[in-house]
């Protein structure tokens, strides 16, 4: 970022924000917008907005699976899956996480326990960097426990339509990495959760498929991620 302003002739603040905005719109998009204003001490952020309410400090996901899983890599695709179905979530109620938990439980047939750990990560709503987190959480602390209950739940929650500028990503790769989501977001609330999908999701332990189908963890017909 700094290398960028600095090819446009901008490397001091006063700089930036005596800029004119709508050149640093053309280069950076809606990123360079809010730079322009923040340098000027504008906050767009709506204060009126209502915050959580004592019952929406958390969403989640959670799943008995219909097997032992015993491979490491079948019980990723599910944290996968989850992690996303959950993202999906927290964007449909225009907030973003700053705390990710993951439960991993046991089956009665593994001689390892159960564990359950929390992340604090910089708010965000976006899918790829929720599904990394959780991997992290998960390769830190599974030692080959055979895992029969996965949950995912994102707390701390920021309810915004606002996004906050990561300083260490390109805007370019932000924007669209929010408009994929965006994107195959509309497609699954139009045509379904199977519209489109990870070719993982047809890979052996896979359950965002079958669970598509389900209505609150139980065969109803056809549903949507609400349900699960």
């Amino acid at each position: 970022m700094k290398k960028r302003l600095y090819n446009l002739g901008i490397d001091t603040v006063k700089q930036l924000a005596n800029s004119d905005p709508i050149m640093l719109e053309n280069h950076f998009g809606i990123l360079g917008l809010q730079l322009y204003y923040h340098t000027n001490g504008i906050d767009r952020t709506i204060i009126s907005e209502k915050g959580p309410s004592p019952k929406e400090k958390s969403y989640g996901n959670s799943q008995v699976l219909p097997k032992d899983y015993t491979t490491q890599k079948e019980i990723e695709i599910v944290v996968k899956e989850m992690a996303e179905q959950v993202a999906a979530r927290i964007r449909r109620h225009h907030c973003l996480t700053q705390c990710i938990s993951l439960y991993i439980g046991a089956s009665s047939g593994s001689k390892k326990e159960s564990f359950s750990h929390q992340m604090k990560i910089t708010g965000t709503d976006n899918t790829k960097e929720l599904v990394n987190y959780c991997l992290i959480i998960f390769r830190k602390y599974y030692t080959g426990q055979i895992v029969r209950h996965v949950g995912i739940s994102y707390s701390k929650l920021i309810f915004t339509n606002a996004k906050q500028l990561n300083l260490f990503t390109s805007p370019e790769t932000q924007i669209n990495a929010e408009r994929l989501d965006k994107i195959i977001d509309k497609i699954r609330e139009k045509y379904g959760f199977a519209a489109i999908i990870h070719a993982t999701s047809k890979l052996e332990g896979a359950r965002s498929l079958a669970r598509s189908h389900l209505v609150g963890g139980h065969n109803g017909g056809a549903g949507g991620l609400d349900g699960l």
